[in-house]
């Protein structure tokens, strides 16, 4: 995919209208006594570092593009879900369902399957009753060239950056375990992240909903703009209604917790839009979502199951 390719029909606009709202959010922040140097770094690292090397690394694949039977129709019935998805599913029953089961084993797999469903079961229900189809959006992507290097440097780059600024590796070392148990450990985190946050939100977010934003408006930079802002904003819901003192970008003030969510989250959604719309791989966006949070996780995945 060339870089006009990319951009497709006022694409560039996209790009500008996704760069103001990401500044203003920034700017909230700041003006609200926030800490604004944070959304500074994740747009450096993830939208613009890790979005450059996704390029560079996905430069051979010849990505197919995903059909859709009717994209705005498709769009705007999932638009409407994620409206839903956002305030009532994840602000509200996810709470429930963590709050009613005792943390443990009984609460993750509940959780689990509670966010398959959310972000898989019912999503693919709308796509096949629109007259859409399921194969495309779970492509591997296995026999694209390039996939395998991809896979093994961005996740490398992952792992690497978590273990350099996340207490991961102290946490994980307080356990006295073996290295080869330690890194068993967290590979079993990274398989179970990536089903839990990577299947779960790749899947709707990028599978089915900028597949058919990017038919629709016939733009692949459009989609992943417009895409990377709704699921930065589908994390607002859960973060203001079940957050509290002490939990990074919580506030009391509704807009400067929407403006963290936009700052933060949305680089790092530019990035994994990007690798989606160059790879068409969904095995490749899994994983590679799963590796950004297998470590920071990987002290809770040992204390549950070990």
């Amino acid at each position: 995919m060339t870089r006009s390719e990319m951009l497709g029909r006022n694409g560039w606009w996209a790009v500008l209208g996704y760069l103001v709202i990401w500044a203003a959010s920034t700017a909230y922040i700041g003006l609200s006594g926030g800490d604004w140097t944070f959304p500074i770094l994740s747009l450096g690292i993830f939208g613009v570092g890790l979005s450059a090397a996704a390029w560079f690394l996905t430069r051979k694949m010849d990505a197919p593009a995903v059909p859709s039977a009717n994209p705005r129709r498709e769009s705007l019935a999932l638009l409407a879900y994620l409206a839903l998805y956002a305030v009532l599913l994840i602000g509200i029953w996810l709470g429930s369902i963590k709050h009613s089961i005792p943390p443990g084993r009984e609460q993750d797999v509940a959780v689990l399957a509670y966010k398959l469903l959310i972000h898989v079961g019912i999503p693919a229900g709308i796509v096949v009753l629109l007259g859409g189809a399921l194969r495309p959006l779970f492509d591997t992507g296995i026999g694209r060239r390039g996939l395998w290097p991809a896979l093994i440097v961005l996740s490398g780059l992952m792992f690497a950056l978590l273990a350099a600024v996340s207490p991961s590796l102290k946490e994980i070392g307080a356990f006295g375990l073996s290295p080869a148990a330690a890194l068993a450990w967290v590979l079993g985190s990274w398989a179970w992240i990536s089903v839990e946050a990577g299947v779960s939100e790749e899947f709707l977010f990028r599978a089915c909903i900028q597949s058919r934003l990017t038919a629709w408006f016939q733009s692949p930079a459009t989609a992943i703009a417009v895409t990377s802002v709704l699921f930065a904003l589908g994390h607002w819901p859960g973060l203001y209604l079940r957050g509290g003192p002490g939990v990074d970008g919580w506030s009391p003030d509704p807009i400067q917790v929407a403006a963290f969510t936009i700052a933060t989250l949305s680089p790092l959604a530019v990035s994994i839009g990007l690798l989606w719309a160059r790879s068409r791989s969904f095995l490749l966006i899994v994983l590679v979502h799963g590796a950004i949070d297998a470590l920071p996780n990987a002290a809770d995945f040992i204390r549950v199951w070990g």
